[in-house]
């Protein structure tokens, strides 16, 4: 959604669809941060959005014109949906609807977090669901997380302040910088039965939620960006201001955060998403940022069998130059959407390893599990196991753009790994 001014963005998926709930900066001209209301967004693929909803603080306890309506996030429980809310870096609030996109009252008419409740600032807060129970995050520099009640709009216990070992953060590379050693904006999600706790593009991680966690490392680095994404970027670098959320959609990880290289402006920041891998130590691989985006591909250009969209039956594993997937099931499958410029192409090359003497079938389909068919293969291992070799498969007629499946049989119990592919003319 370029030139919108969407930032500071919560990827929640609901119903099989994303929703994206997010601070609004109002126009390109801003020489300051003007954010007038809240916006949620939707959408089914993570490319085509539609706006569904924006909540204006004359709807809240603020209850008058405002231009600070900073950073958000959305929680679900028993039917109801709450969306709490930033009264500017002072004091959070909460609204509640039956769906996701609202209509929204606020249950309160109050703050939900009030200015004098902790040492730090009561904004930007982050809603984390563990084992049915739902946890609110929130400050400065320093965190502090309290377990909310059943009723999400009241507090189960006292703040407590969360400790992070050895911080960095964008105005604290060199870990010197004691008196701002993290940021803003706040975020907690859970893989593999680790927690990590991260701030923009700075993440820790611990074995239990309230911490003591373990700064490990920031997913952007100079090396992430393609040429026209690295620049211009905030006065502390490329590593400022990148406040967003992870999030799981059909085995896929990803991470969705702000960014100015194409608006110029800092105060009229446009949402970006990539994809997240996890290392075998549970450290997250540097993401890659660029104009293309996820769920999106194009056929022109070799494409990583681990960013896919949708898939079954598969495991992302880290190797020499990245990470490629490999079937753990007899029958599994991937998805890419969106895939552009196929046309003209009458072949697949995919990029394949697996034992020798192991054997596989490899259907393309359409549209679904249930699509045309327009490719088919089984083939026969005869390389050694160290190897990837090319498979390819012949395709029938396609379209400008198509949604591609890819099924994988095991015929022989083997497992098939793949590094990526490509389509030929």
């Amino acid at each position: 959604m370029p030139n919108k001014g969407l930032n500071d963005p919560h990827i929640h998926i609901f119903n099989d669809t994303a929703y994206v709930y997010a601070s609004h900066d109002k126009s390109i001209k801003n020489r300051k941060f003007i954010m007038e209301d809240w916006w949620v967004w939707s959408s089914p693929d993570l490319v085509n959005w539609t706006k569904r909803s924006v909540l204006n603080p004359k709807d809240t306890y603020i209850g008058q014109d405002f231009t600070r309506c900073w950073a958000t996030d959305v929680a679900y429980r028993s039917g109801k949906y709450y969306w709490y809310f930033s009264e500017g870096n002072q004091q959070t609030g909460v609204v509640v609807g039956d769906t996701p996109v609202g209509p929204w009252k606020d249950p309160l008419g109050k703050p939900l977090l009030t200015s004098e409740l902790t040492p730090t600032d009561e904004y930007d807060m982050a809603v984390f669901e563990d084992n049915g129970e739902h946890y609110i995050i929130f400050g400065v520099w320093d965190y502090y997380i309290a377990k909310l009640n059943y009723d999400m709009i009241s507090l189960a216990e006292k703040p407590r302040k969360i400790i992070i070992n050895n911080p960095r953060g964008p105005y604290n590379q060199d870990g010197k910088n004691l008196e701002k050693p993290t940021d803003d904006k706040p975020f907690v999600h859970k893989y593999n039965g680790n927690y990590y706790l991260s701030w923009g593009c700075f993440y820790a991680m611990s074995d239990n939620l309230y911490g003591p966690y373990d700064y490990k490392d920031s997913v952007i680095k100079q090396e992430s960006f393609a040429k026209g994404y690295d620049a211009p970027t905030w006065p502390n670098g490329f590593l400022q201001g990148r406040h967003g959320s992870f999030f799981e959609w059909n085995n896929q990880w990803y991470y969705t955060y702000c960014d100015i290289s194409q608006t110029g402006n800092r105060y009229f920041r446009d949402t970006f998403i990539s994809y997240v891998h996890y290392k075998e130590n549970g450290e997250m691989a540097t993401i890659r940022v660029d104009g293309v985006g996820v769920a999106n591909y194009k056929a022109n250009q070799k494409i990583e069998a681990e960013d896919f969209f949708k898939a079954e039956g598969i495991k992302k594993q880290e190797s020499n130059n990245g990470f490629v997937i490999k079937t753990i099931d007899n029958k599994s499958y991937l998805n890419y959407t969106n895939v552009t410029d196929i046309e003209n192409k009458s072949k697949l090359i995919i990029k394949a390893k697996a034992d020798k003497g192991a054997k596989f079938s490899i259907k393309i389909l359409k549209d679904s599990l249930n699509g045309e068919l327009i490719g088919f293969k089984t083939f026969l291992t005869k390389n050694s196991i160290d190897k990837f070799s090319d498979v390819t498969l012949n395709l029938r007629k396609l379209n400008q753009t198509e949604n591609i499946y890819l099924i994988i049989e095991q015929l022989t119990n083997n497992q098939l790994k793949i590094d990526s592919f490509s389509f030929s003319k």
